[in-house]
């Protein structure tokens, strides 16, 4: 148990500094923004009004999205884009980064031990799973190289 609350602190720390640099990127962005070619835009009753609604009600989307995987910097970069007050805001960092922590800390150490009980009982098998997880990742990737290349060719000839 020791050993995932040290795990789960030292992600704490790492997701802190990250969501919360993320944060600060986004207002720096929104600030350049509404002083920019988009200031009109930006200066719009509706994204006047889908503003505030972010501003008061975005904490908990910002607490969820530590649980979700690819929306949690967006939901932090555009918090911070949106100008969500600190006060809404840190609290959701910090509840939402404990909850990341604490998962990603116990499944981690928890795959890590399952890894290592397969490699020390049965070798073959924690190679054959390894080889597995690199092959399916490799397949993905160039997957999405192929989509993307068809996509850009397809969209090159049309123009």
């Amino acid at each position: 148990m020791g050993e995932i609350l040290l795990t789960a602190a030292g992600l704490y720390v790492l997701v802190l500094f990250r969501a919360g640099g993320t944060f600060a990127v986004g207002r720096l962005a929104g600030a350049g923004a509404r002083r920019g070619r988009f200031a009109e835009r930006l200066a719009s009753a509706r994204f006047q009004r889908a503003e505030r609604a972010i501003q008061r009600w975005g904490a908990p989307v910002v607490a969820v999205s530590f649980l979700t995987i690819g929306f949690q910097t967006a939901a932090n970069f555009l918090a911070g884009t949106m100008r969500m007050p600190l006060r809404h805001y840190l609290p959701a960092l910090f509840l939402g980064g404990a909850a990341w922590a604490l998962l990603y800390a116990s499944a981690g150490i928890g795959a890590l031990k399952l890894l290592g009980k397969i490699f020390t009982e049965h070798t073959a098998l924690g190679v054959a799973t390894v080889l597995a997880l690199l092959l399916g990742v490799l397949g993905v990737l160039t997957y999405r190289r192929r989509a993307a290349a068809s996509t850009e060719g397809a969209a090159s000839t049309e123009s």
